[in-house]
């Protein structure tokens, strides 16, 4: 709450007397502020925040909720009354209360029913200052009843004849609304010869051979629980008659001269008159010894009913509606007498005031009849209340005098009539407070001077503080008679100066103590165009420049800002802005108007203008090779439901023909301000005959095209509102899906307004299940894309259809589709799961499928977690890793790759839908068998001598089982050091005869094999043989199983030792790397491995510079176990 600001100015005295506010013990309510801070230390009684309506009609499929929030220091209690008896919740355990509030929440979706619950309700909310009470209210469940089984003959009449078709609806709460339609939920036609009434009948004017049907069906739309309710139908045969009587008006409602009708101020008068005759008549209304209330009057259903909105007193009087056809004319008079409910002239206002003040509370009501005022006093009528010596009751007034803190306390007036009652809480809170300010300390106040300046004091205080203010540090009283105080202590300087800049002091005194506060004010120079623009007249063509120089107070910094005709400067690369310059380059016609300078600081605003004249250049122009001008005096002819003749005048074609029209549309009740493209014409056509939709606001603009390009479009042609029809489509993208497992969440693509075709658009949403004998389902929503089906069976399938309707009717019938309600998790584990091993790294799974029922939603598919053992000192160290392989569809069995060789593993198996897994099966445990062991983890040399050495090397990281034994492959090396013989002139010599011995042998043995003799060369090579080239043989033996190849092939030319002394590995045909590293291999969906091992080997490149140095020959193994 805040101090009652009030506006009006007090003058002061002249001469050097302090300004003084005194702020009078006061009638009327002293509101607490809503400061938080001065709220958290005063006591308030309690006030009414929130409440049901009077008047709560709930749903019964729904929980109940009565609101009733209060607030108030200390927070309040709340109480309930039901039918006037206290209503103990703590016995009912459907009924709870929401902490920290009153309001009533009652459960009765798990069990109850509404009608348990209906009575009165009234919430009290009680602290220890007094007590607030709410409204009655009177809690109702929604009804909407079956229409009662009758039998309808068939109505055969005359054609020419009228006829009255009942509608009757059940009674429902709250009442139903009424329309008529046929058997394919298409609205019925109605017009001045055919309409409904207020009480839902269909009436007939005449009646002719085409109202032959025997499907005319009376529909009662339930909207507070969305049903809809139909009659049966009603079939009616109009014989055709060779002469057809005129006749005169006669009125089928209301029946006689007369009649009387009653509303409430405030409400809707309706009244109507419905006649028949042949021809059919025509209705006219007045008001005898009066007008008709402009603005407030409307005629409905082809002026048959008149309405009056938001009725009063003045709107009785005698109503005359007239029906007249061609052989006469009759009249009915409705004598209009308007009640009213009570309402607030002054309703009664809080009151805050100080121990030993005085007060009223003012409660003040109208009404037709004239209302009666009781006072309550904390909920209880205040002639039975406990006696306060401090208030006074005078009929409408409570009058308070020397109140006390015990005279705190809560009042209630109660104001009512036979047609209603109001019930307004009012408090009176006695309190005890020194001055308090409001306003922040040291608040900065900047004013341009010559104006005004307003220094704020907000204050509280109980009793009410008197306002002092002071100017500077040595505490001068303000006064002199150019200052002004108002009521809400805010201090005014009517015409600032500079001298006024300094420091103000406010200080607010009661009998309980002061406050005060200071806020500065300084005054600044104001801003002012010392250059402005001046008139300019440019030639087209040229460029023009205005100019706009600003002095402002150095401390603001100003913004200034250029317009055209109060509007902002046209977005061309023409308009180029400097700090006090506009320039307008190459200047056209359009470009003349007034320029404006506007400059702003944060205090102030100033603006100069200047207009620009634009005058055609001296020399005459070249012709104009250009893009059509508009066309223009568009026009719109024959205008039908669907179609319209436009016609157009094209503009100059600019020395170049037109070639043709482009027309488009804009639809001003769907896309305002969005063109489409409608259709194109020959250049030589200036009509074209369009094609339109249902419900669509059209404006049409046209555009000319030559062989430059195409010109501006034309201005846009009046607007013309197509009649409404029925939806052609319905909503598109329609599905079902349940976010929740016991619901189904039906969606759809919504129509758009342009396909709407009419006003009004829903949508009838039905579904059932698609393997039960229920019946269709069916409500209809408001222009949404989602409605949702609560309280189904768990991942059960659906046939639902989305049908469009608007108030024309329906669109046609639309397709079924399929959808299942929401999914939960699978309820079983698969079952028999067991592995077989294949190999080391690779195991199948198999198992059992889940049964589809447990499975409760889309199968996704099986997923094996599967992990391998630690070890009791890996373990610890970290959290076992789960692998998960996920096989899709209702596979059964599966494989597992990659598994290391020599370990235990465990697994289990989870069936996985759309919503997640289900629980797991039993685990199982599996071994895979050895596997090669992966290499030393590490090789070194330790004590070389010159004969020997010794080799260390550590395990290998993944040993793959139990190792049984080491295989070291050694190749000796020539020194470094040693001579370079292939340089020695005896190697030399040597190498030659060598050569020479060979190259006579293979003569001597060419001779030989001429001659058909035998050599035994192969002895002779063998007894003969080059040591160099020799494998060796060591006398220990070495296993030649084991052997490769390579191992007697000579080393390469040039090959060094290392120096570090380290020995090569040599590649091998058992080398683990040639398995692990030359897997290209892959999985396939079920897991098993398909790929392929192959071999791959590296040679080492030769190292360093070559050298003729023999090479070794000789490639040795040995095993170490």
């Amino acid at each position: 709450m805040q101090l009652k600001i009030m506006p009006k100015k007090k003058p002061l005295s002249a001469g050097r007397v302090p300004l003084i506010l005194l702020l009078c013990q006061m009638i009327s309510a002293l509101e607490v502020p809503l400061d938080p801070k001065l709220l958290e230390d005063l006591v308030q009684p309690p006030t009414i925040t929130q409440q049901s309506p009077k008047d709560y009609i709930i749903d019964p499929r729904e929980n109940i909720v009565i609101q009733c929030e209060a607030k108030g220091k200390p927070p309040p209690s709340f109480s309930w009354t039901r039918n006037g008896t206290h209503f103990d919740i703590d016995k009912d355990p459907l009924v709870t209360m929401k902490p920290d509030s009153g309001t009533l929440i009652i459960n009765i979706m798990s069990e109850g029913k509404a009608e348990t619950y209906e009575g009165v309700y009234q919430c009290t909310a009680r602290n220890e200052r007094g007590a607030a009470v709410s409204n009655n209210i009177v809690v109702r469940p929604s009804r909407s009843p079956l229409w009662t089984k009758e039998k309808l003959e068939p109505i055969i009449l005359r054609n020419g004849q009228s006829l009255v078709l009942p509608c009757r609806p059940p009674i429902g709460l709250p009442p139903p609304i009424i329309f008529w339609m046929d058997n394919s939920f298409q609205r019925l036609p109605q017009s001045e010869r055919v309409s409904q009434g207020l009480n839902g009948d269909l009436y007939f004017s005449n009646v002719l051979p085409e109202d032959t049907r025997e499907d005319y069906i009376c529909y009662a739309r339930f909207n507070h629980t969305q049903t809809i309710q139909q009659k049966q139908p009603i079939s009616v045969k109009v014989i055709s008659a060779k002469s057809n009587r005129e006749r005169p008006p006669t009125f089928l409602t209301p029946e006689g001269n007369a009649s009387n009708k009653e509303e409430l101020r405030g409400n809707v008068l309706s009244l109507e008159c419905i006649a028949e005759g042949l021809p059919t008549p025509i209705i006219y209304w007045i008001k005898e010894d009066g007008t008709l209330p402009m603005n407030r009057t409307f005629y409905r259903n082809f002026q048959k009913t008149l309405q009056i909105i938001q009725v009063s007193e003045a709107d009785s009087g005698n109503y005359q509606c007239i029906a007249k056809n061609a052989l006469g004319a009759i009249h009915h008079t409705i004598s209009v007498t308007v009640k009213a409910a009570p309402y607030w002239i002054m309703a009664p206002q809080n009151l805050v005031l100080s121990p030993g003040e005085d007060g009223a509370l003012i409660c003040r009501a109208n009404g037709n009849p004239k209302p009666r005022i009781s006072w309550l006093s904390n909920g209880v009528p205040i002639e039975i209340a406990p006696d306060d010596p401090s208030r006074k009751i005078d009929g409408d007034t409570i009058i308070f005098s020397n109140v006390q803190e015990r005279s705190s306390a809560v009042y209630q007036c109660n104001a009512s009539n036979e047609y209603g009652y109001l019930l307004a809480n009012a408090f009176v809170n006695v309190l005890a407070e020194p001055p308090r300010i409001l306003t922040s300390a040291n608040t900065l106040y900047q004013v341009i001077a010559n104006r005004p300046a307003f220094l704020d004091c907000a204050f509280f205080g109980s009793p009410l503080p008197t306002i002092e203010w002071f100017k500077g540090a040595k505490g001068s009283a303000l006064g002199e008679d150019v200052y002004g105080l108002h009521e809400n202590g805010t201090l005014e300087i009517p015409v600032a100066q500079k001298e006024s800049t300094g420091t103000y002091t406010c200080v607010a005194r009661n009998k309980l103590g002061m406050a005060k506060n200071e806020v500065n004010l300084e005054i600044k120079d104001p801003t002012r165009i010392i250059k402005q623009p001046e008139y300019a007249v440019v030639q087209r063509g040229n460029t023009v420049s205005f100019e706009c120089k600003v002095k402002h107070d150095h401390t603001l910094i100003p913004t200034v800002t250029w317009l055209k005709d109060n509007c902002e400067l046209p977005n061309d690369g023409r308009f180029t802005v400097d700090k006090d310059h506009l320039v307008v380059a190459e200047v056209s016609d359009d470009d003349g108007g007034t320029y404006t300078c506007v400059a702003n600081t944060t205090l102030d605003s100033v603006s100069a203008s200047a207009v620009l004249s634009v005058v055609a250049p001296t020399p005459t122009p070249a012709p104009i090779y250009d893009v059509p001008n508009p066309p223009f005096d568009l026009e719109l002819t024959d205008q039908l439901d669907k179609s319209v003749q436009l016609s157009w005048t094209p503009g100059d074609d600019n020395n170049s023909p037109i070639t043709k029209f482009i027309i488009e549309y804009e639809d001003a009740m769907h896309e305002a301000g969005l063109w489409h493209h409608q259709t194109e014409v020959p250049g030589t056509q200036t009509t074209a005959q369009l094609k339109l939709s249902p419900y669509v606001n059209y404006s049409f603009r046209v555009m000319a095209e030559n062989s430059l390009g195409r010109s501006l479009p034309s201005e846009a042609s009046e607007q013309y509102l197509t009649k409404a029809a029925e939806p052609d489509k319905n909503p598109m993208t329609v599905e079902g899906l349940g976010s929740e497992p016991d619901n189904l969440v039906i969606t759809w693509k919504p129509l758009n307004g342009f396909e709407s075709n009419g006003p009004g658009l829903q949508y009838k949403v039905s579904w059932r299940q698609k393997d039960g004998d229920d019946e269709w389902t069916s409500v209809v929503v408001a222009n949404v894309s989602k409605y949702i089906v609560s309280g189904t069976p768990t991942f059960v399938p659906y046939l639902i259809k989305v049908q469009a309707l608007n108030d024309v009717g329906f669109a046609p019938e639309p397709a079924v589709v399929m959808g299942h309600s929401g999914e939960d998790l699978p309820m079983v584990a698969p079952g028999n799961v067991h592995v077989n091993v294949v190999n080391s790294t690779l195991a199948e799974v198999h198992w059992d499928p889940v049964p589809l029922k447990s499975i409760r939603g889309h199968l996704q598919g099986y997923r094996i977690y599967y992990w391998k053992a630690q070890s009791s000192s890996k373990r610890n160290r970290r959290h076992i890793e789960k692998k998960i392989l996920t096989f899709q569809g209702s596979k059964t069995h599966g494989m597992l790759p990659g598994l290391e060789p020599f370990s235990h593993y465990t697994l289990h198996i989870r069936v996985v839908n759309g919503k997640g897994e289900g629980p797991a099966s039993p685990d199982r445990v599996f071994n895979t068998p050895e596997g090669v062991p992966s290499a030393p983890s590490a090789l070194k040399i330790v004590n070389p001598t010159l004969d020997s050495l010794t080799l260390e090397w550590d395990p290998p990281s993944h040993p793959n089982g139990i190792l049984t034994e080491y295989t070291l492959k050694y190749q000796p090396t020539m020194a470094s050091r040693q001579v370079d013989i292939a340089t020695q002139g005896w190697f030399i010599g040597l190498m030659c005869a060598v050569a020479l011995l060979i190259l006579i042998l293979l003569i001597v043995c060419f001779i030989r094999r001429n001659k058909g003799g035998k050599y035994p060369v192969k002895e002779k090579e063998d007894a003969h043989a080059d040591p160099e080239i020799q494998p060796m043989k060591e006398d220990d033996g070495t296993f030649g199983e084991y052997s490769d190849a390579e191992d007697h092939k000579p080393l390469k030319k040039g090959s060094r030792t290392p120096s570090d002394r380290t020995v090569k590995k040599e590649d091998s045909d058992d080398s683990l790397v040639d398995y692990g590293e030359g897997v290209n291999g892959q999985f396939n969906e079920d897991g098993s491995f398909i790929g392929q091992y192959s071999g791959k080997k590296e040679k080492e490149p030769a190292e360093g510079n070559e050298s003729s140095e023999a090479p070794s020959p000789v490639n040795a193994m040995n095993s170490f176990v």
